[in-house]
């Protein structure tokens, strides 16, 4: 860089030397010689009247002398002409050898009584003169300066221009080396500053405070624009992080197209649900192969305005309300609304309300039945009344455990339930349950023993928990048979305390294990409804576990009983809370 901006700025300034040295050279020279010329035309005709003067009082034997006098004196020839042309006298030449001067311009001028003047070369000598002549009488008189002078002159000037002019360009040349080196520097800068900005680095800076010039200008624009830009910039990459952040929180999938279909972007939640992830950069057809939804897809980039489609991904076992809209560049952006929680808790109230429906359907019927029959006096055994009255008391008993059941799911499930939780030790727990449940056992023909303990403290409310020992122990009570002996206890297990209730019956077929803890779930349901269970015991236990932060679970052996274990986390410490 630094070379080309060298050799400008020297073409520069030799072009610019160049054209003054031509200018001066026809301009100031050619005034110059126009000067000189008439300096000495001047100067020649003031001497030629002083020598005018001279021949008129002088005899003819004297011109010889006063013209040699006055050649020296005036520094040109000096030459005697009489009216005929004849030469009478000259300082540098014979007269006799002269031509006649009758046809001289300067002595026609001069018999005329003027001043005569007249340049050209002399046929005697061979030497451009400058010629002057005067009348005097009889004659004329004339001086003639050579004009080799004039010249011998120009040329010494010529010569002094042309060395001043080498001498301004040697100049010249070294300003522009200086200047090149200083003006490439700055402009290096400049470039650099450019190609960092061109990268992406858009926190370079030029400084430019100490160069008022247009260079100077042209970089504080340039680094004013810069810093607009990264404060642009910086306001565009947050509010797309904030966008981003966003989207990548949402619950549904999101995932963008561009003009050509291939896939620009996709949400956290977007990958989550595809097993293989998104691929960006192509086509959506290789990411999501659901017809529906590429319809959707398609339907919007045609036709401008958003589609919505419904569509079942059976491989992952769930439903989507797709909404595909267009974006101002032409691609196309998706939202996926999972539905399959929706459906979910849709059938879960459906359900919810067949279940309580049936669950009412046959002491309500019975009740009725019963209550019809003793109002029409269908009987008057009194013991029939009585086993009337008896089956009616049931049934209403029934439905009152079924609606408190009800009532305290969903006080727990809601949070309308208040827990007062502190630091128990698990014995403690099992000891309250034990001591509050033996009797129930024992009116059953059962023992209920303890079998393990451990001092180990967990947080807990002891109401809630009670009431889950009471809940899983009258479950093992009403299927284990006679005489038989329900276990429970507490130990620990890996950073927290499992509490167990273990029974000796027939045992839970494996396949019924997962759903026990769901509403209404029975393994036997005449056995169940017999014993007078709501089928909601085992949904209460595993949603107070929950609030605990624990979890619930059960295993089972058929023919030799299940184990039913909630778990709790240890209580931290005072002197571990103290070191956290």
């Amino acid at each position: 860089m630094t070379r080309r901006i060298f050799v400008k700025l020297f073409a520069f300034f030799f072009l610019v030397i160049a054209v003054s040295t031509v200018t001066l050279d026809f301009t100031v020279r050619r005034a110059w010689e126009r000067s000189l010329y008439n300096n000495i035309e001047k100067n020649l005709s003031q001497k030629v009247v002083m020598f005018a003067n001279r021949v008129r009082g002088a005899s003819p034997d004297q011109y010889p002398q006063i013209a040699n006098e006055t050649s020296a004196a005036a520094g040109a020839r000096a030459t005697i002409i009489t009216k005929d042309g004849l030469v009478l006298a000259d300082s540098e030449a014979n007269p006799q050898e002269m031509e006649n001067h009758k046809t001289r311009p300067e002595f026609i001028a001069a018999l005329h009584g003027n001043m005569g003047e007249n340049s050209r070369t002399s046929h005697t000598v061979g030497i451009d003169f400058l010629y002057v002549a005067a009348p005097i009488p009889n004659g004329a008189v004339r001086l003639a300066y050579p004009l080799s002078a004039i010249k011998e002159v120009n040329s010494q000037v010529r010569k002094n221009l042309i060395k001043s002019s080498l001498l301004a360009m040697l100049v010249a040349l070294v300003l522009a080396a200086l200047a090149s080196r200083a003006i490439s520097g700055r402009l290096r800068a400049i470039m650099v500053f450019a190609e960092k900005i061109a990268a992406g680095d858009l926190s370079a800076r030029v400084d430019a405070a100490d160069s008022p010039d247009e260079i100077g200008m042209v970089a504080a624009a340039l680094d004013r624009t810069a810093r607009r830009l990264e404060h642009s910039f910086h306001e565009v990459e947050l509010s797309r992080k904030e966008l981003e952040t966003v989207l990548n929180s949402m619950q549904e999938g999101v995932i963008a197209t561009d003009v050509d279909g291939r896939v620009i972007w996709a949400n956290r939640r977007m990958h989550e649900l595809l097993p293989n992830g998104v691929r960006i950069g192509s086509p959506l057809v290789e990411t999501l192969r659901d017809p529906d939804l590429l319809h959707a897809t398609e339907e919007a980039r045609r036709s401008g305005i958003a589609a919505t489609e419904r569509v079942s991904w059976s491989s992952a076992g769930r439903s989507f309300s797709v909404t595909a809209a267009p974006m101002p560049g032409g691609g196309v952006v998706a939202v996926l609304y999972d539905l399959s929680e929706i459906e979910r808790l849709e059938k879960t109230r459906r359900d919810f309300i067949a279940n309580v429906s049936h669950e009412l359907r046959t002491p309500l019927t019975s009740i009725q039945g019963y209550t019809e029959t003793l109002i029409d006096g269908g009987t008057s055994d009194r013991s029939s009344t009585q086993e009337f009255l008896e089956i009616i008391r049931k049934n209403a008993a029934r439905m009152s455990r079924l609606t408190e059941d009800l009532l305290t799911l969903a006080r727990v499930e809601s949070g309308e339930q208040s827990f007062r939780f502190a630091s128990v030790t698990a014995a403690s727990l099992v000891e309250e349950a034990e001591e509050s449940l033996k009797e129930q056992a024992r009116t059953r023909g059962m023992n209920l023993r303890i079998v393990e303990t451990t001092e180990e403290r967990v947080q807990a409310d002891r109401d809630t928990i009670h009431q889950v020992f009471a809940n899983l122990i009258d479950n093992a009570i009403k299927y284990a048979p006679g005489g038989s002996e329900v276990q429970l206890g507490a130990r620990v297990e890996g950073g927290v305390v499992e509490f167990f209730v273990r029974d000796f019956g027939q045992g839970i077929p494996s396949e019924h294990l997962p759903r026990l803890f769901e509403r209404f779930y029975r393994v036997d349901k005449a056995r169940s409804r017999e014993s007078g269970g709501t089928g909601l015991g085992l949904a209460i236990v595993k949603h107070i576990v929950r609030k605990h932060g624990g979890t619930v679970a059960a295993s089972s052996e058929l023919g030799k009983g299940s184990e039913f274990v909630f778990r709790l986390p240890v209580a931290v410490k005072p002197a571990e809370m103290a070191r956290a």
